[in-house]
C-alpha cells in the first residue's frame, strides 16, 4: 500500500518540530504519549479517511529538539498554545493519547477556546484516589510497552511498535522520550495537584474520555475524575482493554472517535 502520510521538520514557536501529516477533511490534532509518536498505524489510517491529521513531536521527542525552559507539563502546554497561534488554526479538534491527553487538558484549562472538541485517552495528569499510576522508569521502555496492553500476542500491531529485537535507533528514540517525560512529570509523578480544580474552566468544550476497563498504567479512576471535573464530558469505557485502545481495539476506538468528532 502506498504511504498516505508525509513527515517533515517545520519551524514553530521558535524551534524545529517534527510533523507527520496525512488524510483529508476537517483538521484533527493528535498529541502523542510519553514514548513519542510510534509510527503511522491502522487507527491513523482509518481516521485519515475523514480527517486531516497533524501529529507533531513535542519538543524533546523524536526529531524535535529539547527546549531547556520547558520544565513541566504546564510549560509544554504554554509552548503548544504559542505554536497553534502560529499555525493559524481555527478552534481545532484534538486527540490526546496518554501523556498527550494530559497535555491537551492543561492547554484547555489555559484557553478553553483553543479546541473545538477534545478527546482524552488513558490520560495521566490527575492523582488517582484508587490505585496508582504505573512507574515507567522502574522498567525499560520495551517492558513498559508490554505492560501497557493486556495481551501483546493478541495485538496485531504490537510488534510494529515494539519489535522483539529493536534497532539501536529505536532504543535511542525511546530513551530520549523517557528522559523528556521524566523532566516533565517526575515530581510529582505523572500528575499536577491543581489540575482537577482547574478543569472547572472547561465548561462548554465537548470532551470525550476514553479508557480501557483494565488499564494497568493509569487507573480507570483517573478517567472518572476527569469525567466528574469537566462539565461537558462523556466517559466511554472499552471492555477487555488495557492502556492503548488505539492499538488493542482499533476498530471500536475509531468508531467511538468518529461518532464524537463528526456529530
Amino acid at each position: 500500500m502506498d504511504q498516505t502520510w508525509t513527515e517533515q521538520v517545520v519551524q514553530l514557536a521558535g524551534t524545529d518540530i517534527g510533523l507527520v501529516q496525512g488524510g483529508s477533511g476537517e483538521p484533527l490534532l493528535i498529541l502523542h504519549g510519553e514514548l513519542g509518536h510510534p509510527t503511522w498505524l491502522s487507527f491513523h489510517e482509518d481516521l485519515s479517511n475523514d480527517f486531516t491529521l497533524s501529529i507533531p513531536s513535542h519538543p524533546g521527542y523524536g526529531k524535535s529538539p529539547q527546549l531547556d525552559w520547558i520544565m513541566n507539563m504546564r510549560d509544554m502546554a504554554g509552548w503548544y498554545l504559542h505554536a497553534l497561534d502560529e499555525m493559524d488554526l481555527p478552534p481545532v479538534n484534538v486527540l490526546g493519547l496518554s501523556l498527550g491527553g494530559w497535555l491537551a487538558a492543561e492547554m484547555a484549562t489555559m484557553n478553553p477556546n483553543t479546541f473545538k472538541k477534545m478527546a482524552l485517552v488513558g490520560s495521566p495528569g490527575i492523582k488517582p484516589s484508587e490505585g496508582e499510576i504505573f512507574d515507567m522508569f522502574l522498567v525499560v521502555a520495551k517492558e513498559y510497552m508490554s505492560e501497557s496492553v493486556l495481551d501483546k500476542d493478541s495485538v496485531a500491531e504490537f510488534k510494529q511498535i515494539c519489535p522483539d529485537d529493536p534497532s539501536p535507533d529505536q532504543i535511542e528514540t525511546w530513551e530520549i522520550a523517557r528522559e523528556e517525560s521524566c523532566r516533565l512529570a517526575w515530581k510529582p509523578y505523572m500528575y499536577y495537584p491543581g489540575l482537577p480544580n482547574l478543569l472547572g474552566r472547561i465548561k462548554s468544550l465537548p470532551t470525550l474520555i476514553v479508557w480501557g476497563d483494565k488499564d494497568p498504567i493509569v487507573p480507570l479512576n483517573v478517567g472518572e475524575i476527569y469525567h466528574k471535573s469537566i462539565q461537558e464530558s462523556e466517559l466511554k469505557i472499552i471492555q477487555n482493554c488495557g492502556h492503548q485502545p488505539e492499538i488493542e481495539k482499533p476498530k471500536e476506538f475509531v468508531k467511538i472517535l468518529k461518532d464524537f468528532f463528526k456529530n
